[in-house]
């Protein structure tokens, strides 16, 4: 029997767009490598020499990270973890007393300070031996209760609640609705006035940190009425607040570890005072916490990288086949070259943004994304290359392997670990859309207008005028550069010769370009429904940063004389294999199935090709797609558990 589902909040596509683009960060506030790397502009100044940490925050970062690694070694217990499907409170507890849960929070509220970078780093680390905890401490401190309130809290929120977020209390953000994804214009859970509090109602999914959280960050929209603008805004609300209930504790395919729940809130009562920022402001500070909070996602990937190359070398060089080593069959080496190339570009893109961030002087709002987009993709298809290598071993659980006498390597949980990432924090598909907002951002500027079918004729004319301007300035550039001249980037050259890449990266970043215009000159206002085309010139401008950050990252290990041969090797195998890559995308750019995909798509829907179904037995159980999110009180039991309060129960 089918449950009722809620009547879903509609809106039009036009009001959908129009709330995202005023959520949208509009003002550049520094320079940014990759939006003039799609531009068709290799601004290499930008990057090279690559940023440097200061001596003192390396100090500190370092010194965290011992402690980080004798406790990972020692208190952590993985196969626990993915056996019980739950962190212990005694991790968390110590956790809590090193400091990890104010890794970026400053130390005048009792928190570690570290820098992006190191905080990166630690997470890294701490994901590599549990992404699960990676996963509790990221959801903690890069989009929980720290973040928005370092960029958006008022002096007394900080000194309120960013002391408990550095010692005691775990929290986490609460945005997506069982109806609501990556369209906020149909956010449904309220916050009424009424006089100096706020009463929220509404259901929130997927609230990782959800169930053991003490702290919450929460969107939900005002009503506009007198005195109030109204719109999406932010909250900090106690977790224990009456009237909240965690009503139910999410299980996954991986990450098995992680308190993700069901957050049921009625007639809940905030004080004014934890609003964040004004009302209507809430998505955009969602947005901007997320500029640099994505970075954390490919910290952890990175982690799993070089993870996931440490057992192809040891397991490929101990197995043998036909009388050596599969390492040294072709079929499995290219496997392993893979890995260590992406593995090693992976974490010169990680460091490289972060260190921008750190420095503050760039706007890296792009690269966050790429970084994030990247490394979740790169990361999924080595994590599938290493049970490949593995075999059959690859896809026994490290427990089974233990009861029979192997080495007990979680390689397909990894696998199920890793998954998540191109959904978390903006999907896939989603981010291949932000990123080619932003990297069509100057054209908007300037022919939006012309465009734009709301737009009067008076507005066209004088879009074009300017259009005509800036692309007779523009254009013109794109036609020539330091990628055509044999002697460029001569500094790269030190035994490998890094330098062709760089001329590759310059030659081809001004095709993209060019292509992009060509995209939008040829569908005008339909551009933006054509996100097979965009999805490919981001996916073409991601691995132009990751050649970039790999060219530099190898120089400069050079210069600083680590491994500075090995890391050119690295970085030379990888841009060879990402040129592959690129021509590949250019020529699906105009050669592809979009427009036979979209038809069939159309047929499909209608019921036409249901006959190709049959056959088949579906084992789904009953109920409705989207389940009840009717605003009222709860008829669950409370399953809400912050760690140390021992069994679950009604708090």
């Amino acid at each position: 029997m089918s449950a009722t589902t809620t009547p879903r909040t509609t809106v039009t596509e036009h009001e959908a767009r129009r709330v995202a683009e005023a959520a949208r960060q509009r003002d550049w506030r520094g320079p940014s490598f990759a939006k003039e790397l799609f531009l068709g502009r290799f601004r290499l100044d930008l990057i090279h020499p690559h940023p440097l940490p200061d001596e003192e925050s390396v100090r500190r970062g370092e010194e965290f990270l011992a402690k980080l690694r004798a406790f990972c070694e020692t208190e952590i217990d993985p196969a626990r973890i993915e056996r019980e499907a739950r962190i212990p409170d005694e991790v968390v507890a110590g956790l809590k007393e090193l400091g990890a849960l104010g890794m970026k929070i400053d130390p005048r509220y009792g928190g570690l300070g570290l820098t992006q970078l190191y905080y990166n780093k630690a997470l890294a680390l701490v994901g590599s031996v549990s992404p699960a905890v990676g996963a509790l401490l990221s959801a903690h401190q890069s989009i929980g209760v720290p973040q928005p309130l370092k960029l958006f809290g008022t002096q007394e929120q900080k000194d309120a609640f960013l002391p408990r977020c550095a010692r005691t209390d775990i929290s986490a953000f609460l945005l997506t609705e069982p109806d609501v994804g990556s369209d906020p214009a149909r956010l449904a859970t309220t916050a009424v006035p009424e006089g100096d509090e706020y009463v929220l109602d509404g259901v929130k999914l997927w609230t990782t940190n959800g169930v053991v959280a003490d702290l919450l960050v929460v969107m939900a929209r005002v009503p506009e009425s007198a005195g109030h603008p109204g719109g999406i805004t932010a909250f900090v609300v106690e977790a224990a607040s009456a009237g909240i209930t965690v009503e139910n504790r999410n299980a996954f395919m991986g990450l098995r570890g992680i308190e993700n729940g069901v957050t049921r809130f009625h007639r809940v009562r905030v004080p004014a005072a934890h609003r964040i920022g004004p009302e209507g402001a809430g998505l955009k500070i969602a947005l901007t916490t997320l500029n640099t909070g994505r970075l954390s996602l490919p910290a952890m990937c990175a982690g799993a990288g070089k993870w996931c190359l440490k057992i192809a070398r040891e397991w490929a060089a101990e197995r043998e086949q036909w009388g050596k080593p599969v390492a040294l069959h072709e079929a499995v080496g290219s496997k392993i070259a893979f890995i260590a190339a992406t593995t090693f570009a992976l974490e010169a893109v990680l460091d490289l943004s972060s260190q921008m961030a750190d420095e503050d002087r760039h706007d890296i709002r792009i690269e966050a994304a790429l970084a994030k987009l990247y490394g979740s993709e790169m990361a999924w298809r080595m994590a599938d290359e290493l049970v490949q290598i593995r075999g059959g071993r690859g896809y026994e659980t490290a427990d089974s392997l233990r009861a029979r006498g192997e080495r007990p390597v979680p390689a397909e949980q990894i696998l199920r670990d890793l998954r998540i990432n191109r959904i978390f924090e903006g999907s896939t598909e989603i981010m291949h859309l932000l990123i080619a907002r932003e990297a069509v951002d100057a054209h908007l500027a300037v022919a939006g207008d012309l465009i734009d079918p709301g737009k009067s004729l008076a507005d066209k004319a004088r879009a074009g005028a300017n259009a005509g301007v800036f692309y007779a300035k523009w254009l013109p550039k794109l036609l020539t550069g330091p990628g055509q001249l044999p002697t460029s980037y001569a500094e790269f050259r030190h035994g490998t010769d890094l330098s062709g890449h760089l001329r590759y990266i310059e030659r081809t970043a001004r095709r993209l370009a060019r292509s992009t215009f060509y995209g939008m000159s040829r569908w005008q206002g339909r551009m933006e429904s054509k996100q097979g085309f965009l999805g490919r010139v981001v996916d073409i401008g991601a691995e132009l940063f990751a050649m970039s950050a790999a060219c530099v990252r190898a120089e400069r290990l050079r210069a600083e004389d680590r491994h500075g041969s090995e890391a050119y090797q690295l970085a030379d195998a990888f841009c060879h294999q990402a040129r592959i890559r690129v021509d590949e995308l250019f020529t699906r750019l105009w050669t592809n199935t979009d427009d036979v995909d979209r038809r069939l798509v159309k047929t499909i829907l209608t019921g036409s090709h249901t006959w190709l179904e049959e056959g088949i037995l579906d084992p789904s159980g009953e109920g409705p797609w989207i389940a009840d999110a009717t605003p009222g009180e709860s008829r669950h039991e409370n399953v809400r558990r912050p760690y140390g309060t021992g069994d679950i129960g009604r708090a």
